[in-house]
């Protein structure tokens, strides 16, 4: 079945689109025409806008905006980014993150969204024509939103307090057995003050850890004080079953796993 194209050249316009039965917005492609190639025959006509602010990063005063058309590469290459850099380069081989977009690993279902698993633990935002709101709002409506995002937004972590590790069988670029994001701040003590634990595949979009956040306040980042974070840290959670790794074995190895990039 052949695909319609139609190109605004606003999000406004874009949106009013969409509201038309069987339109998909195209951002990247890497999903959605993958989708149509193999035979998903409920999209007729793709949707795309090529408004400028969507393509946009700005990064001031601490304060970072990036456009849902940003793709994983110049995410990657911005040298004010370097924090996110490698949860940039999670996100496929080359090719892929040359179109993969921010807005496209939003929508992801697991195994993918690597990307937006960095930005739940960063406490990030999205904004859409109906207003700005917190990443975790979004993505537990996202089926049901079908306005476009147009940006992400969140201030730069302190450095060293963001952490990302993407677990996979094949690397570098292989699909995720599991990943996660933290940040976690310290006093001067060492005595963890604050902590966001953010988790791929363990549910069907990415999810907080939120028992193991709470275990590992006012704790030190060692073996021995991050022990109860790690034995609450499938609390919660419904870890997805794939051709790449069972529920089971992801439960299993998210303690394993955790405690690495804890302890760094």
């Amino acid at each position: 079945m052949a695909l319609a194209l139609q190109t605004f050249s606003t999000v406004k316009d874009a949106n009013a689109a969409l509201k038309s039965a069987g339109t998909r917005y195209l951002g990247g492609g890497t999903l959605v025409v993958r989708a149509a190639n193999e035979g998903d025959v409920s999209v007729s006509s793709l949707i795309r806008s090529i408004d400028p602010a969507l393509s946009a990063i700005t990064v001031s005063g601490g304060k970072v905006r990036i456009g849902t058309s940003v793709t994983m590469a110049a995410i990657a290459r911005h040298p004010d980014l370097a924090p996110l850099a490698r949860a940039a380069r999670a996100v496929g081989g080359p090719a892929i993150r040359n179109m993969a977009t921010v807005g496209g690993n939003l929508f992801a279902p697991a195994p993918y969204g690597d990307f937006t698993v960095a930005l739940l633990a960063l406490d990030a935002t999205v904004s859409t024509e109906d207003g700005e709101m917190p990443i975790e709002t979004f993505l537990a409506m996202r089926e049901s939103n079908h306005a476009i995002a147009t940006w992400v937004g969140f201030s730069l972590p302190a450095e060293g307090s963001f952490r990302f590790l993407k677990v996979s069988r094949v690397k570098p670029k292989g699909i995720s057995v599991l990943s996660i994001a933290t940040v976690v701040e310290q006093a001067p003590d060492g005595i963890v003050s604050s902590a966001r634990i953010a988790l791929g595949c363990m549910a069907d979009r990415p999810m907080r850890a939120n028992a193991a956040e709470k275990a590992l306040l006012g704790r030190k980042l060692t073996s021995d004080g991050i022990a109860p974070a790690l034995a609450v840290a499938s609390d919660g959670t419904s870890p997805v079953t794939d051709p790449i790794a069972s529920a089971w074995y992801r439960n299993e190895v998210l303690p394993v796993h955790l405690g690495r990039l804890l302890l760094g």
